[in-house]
C-alpha cells in the first residue's frame, strides 16, 4: 500500500525560504508543497508558478485552513515564535528555522504552545544532519572519543554586502546560534554554565559606531567540565566555511570542510580546490535530510531533530554572549 504524500505548507519566500520551496517541490520524498503564503503576491505567485505549487496565500492563518498536514516557517526571525504558537494551536507540525524565537521569553511561549498542544517541532540546526557532523557525534555516543574536553565550531559567511542592513546582535542569534547548537549537541548530557564573548566590527570598521559586530569568538565552559570555542566572520575571503571538532580522552573527531567537490587540481600555479560560496551550496543535503526528517516526524508523530528545548539551550548562549559583550564580563547561566 503505498502512503499518501505529506502536504507540506511554506510561510516565507525570502532568500532561505525560496530555497526550502523548491527543496520540498523537488527533493523530498512522500512530501508535496501543497501551499506557500507570504505577505509579498508578487514573490509568492512567482515560486508557485516556477514550483508548481497549487495554492498561494497572503498569511499563515490562510494557510493553515487550506488543510495541510505540516507548516515550514521561513518567514522574517521577529515572527518565528507567533507564528509556532499559532500553527500549535491549529494542530499542525511545524518546522521552523533558526532562531525559533528572538528572546527566552518567547522561546518559553512557543515551547509551551507546543508541548501544549502535543505537535511535533523541529527546528532548523541543518549541521545535525550533514554526514559528517553526525558520525562526530555517533562517535561521542560510542565513547570511541572517551570523556569530551574540548570542542570547536566555526561559522565564516563568504561576503559581508551590505552591513547597513545587519540587525544588531545578528552574529549571535543568527550565525553563532548554528554554533551553540553544534557544541551543546557534540557534548550530550551537558549544559553550558559560563560564557564569555568577544566580538567588533573588523571587517567594515566604518560601521563600528553603528553598533555592527561582524567577527566573533566565544568561550564557553560546561557543567561536565569540557571547555568550548566557537568563532565567526562575516566575511572569508576562500568561501563558506563550516566547521567543528571534538577533542576527547581517547581521542579527536572533525568535521566540515569548505570544499564545493571533491577535486583537487594539481595545475602550474600549485593545488587548488572549489569551495562553495553560500550555505545553501554547501550544506543542500543537510537542508534535504532535515526535511526529510520532518516528514517522518509528521507521519509519526514523533520528534526526528531538534527541538524548541535544544533551540532555547543555544539561544541561553546567545543572550548571554550579549550580556557579555554588554558588560565587558564572563556570564554565568
Amino acid at each position: 500500500m503505498v502512503e499518501e504524500a505529506v502536504r507540506i505548507g511554506l510561510v516565507g519566500v525570502g532568500r532561505i525560504g525560496r530555497n526550502h520551496a523548491e527543496i520540498l517541490a523537488r527533493h523530498t520524498p512522500g512530501a508535496v508543497l501543497q501551499a506557500i503564503a507570504d505577505p509579498d503576491a508578487s514573490a509568492v505567485a512567482d515560486v508557485a508558478e516556477a514550483l508548481r505549487v497549487p495554492q498561494t496565500c497572503s498569511s499563515l492563518a490562510e494557510l493553515l485552513s487550506s488543510g495541510v498536514d505540516g507548516v515550514v516557517i521561513a518567514a522574517a526571525s521577529t515572527s518565528h515564535a507567533e507564528l509556532i504558537v499559532s500553527a500549535a494551536a491549529a494542530g499542525v507540525p511545524v518546522f521552523c528555522e533558526k532562531p525559533a524565537g528572538m528572546s527566552l521569553a518567547e522561546l518559553d511561549r512557543a515551547a509551551g504552545a507546543v508541548d501544549g498542544s502535543g505537535v511535533v517541532c523541529q527546528v532548523g540546526f541543518n549541521r545535525r544532519f550533514a554526514p559528517g557532523f553526525a558520525a562526530a557525534r555517533r562517535a561521542v555516543d560510542e565513547g570511541r572519543l572517551g570523556s569530551v574536553q574540548l570542542l570547536r565550531s566555526t561559522t565564516r559567511d563568504p561576503r559581508l554586502h551590505d552591513p547597513s542592513v545587519v540587525p544588531p546582535w545578528t552574529i549571535f542569534t543568527q550565525t553563532l546560534i548554528h554554533d551553540f547548537d553544534t557544541l551543546n549537541w557534540l557534548n550530550p548530557g551537558a549544559r553550558a554554565v559560563r560564557v564569555y564573548a568577544q566580538a567588533d566590527a573588523l571587517i567594515r570598521p566604518d560601521f563600528r559606531g553603528a553598533g555592527l559586530l561582524d567577527t566573533a569568538l566565544v568561550t564557553v565552559a560546561f557543567d561536565n567540565g569540557a571547555l568550548a570555542v566557537a568563532d565567526a566572520s562575516f566575511q572569508a575571503a576562500y568561501g563558506y566555511d563550516v566547521r567543528a571538532e571534538v577533542f576527547g580522552s581517547g581521542g579527536l573527531a572533525t568535521a566540515g570542510h569548505v570544499r564545493r567537490t571533491d577535486l583537487t587540481l594539481f595545475g602550474a600555479d600549485g593545488i587548488s580546490v572549489e569551495t562553495s560560496r553560500s550555505d545553501t551550496d554547501l550544506l543542500q543535503d543537510s537542508y534535504r535530510a532535515e526535511f526529510s526528517a520532518f516528514v517522518e516526524a509528521v507521519r509519526t508523530g514523533v520528534a526526528q531533530g531538534p527541538t524548541l528545548h535544544d533551540a532555547r539551550a543555544a539561544f541561553a548562549v546567545a543572550q548571554a554572549c550579549i550580556d557579555s559583550i554588554t558588560t565587558s564580563l564572563p556570564v554565568h547561566l
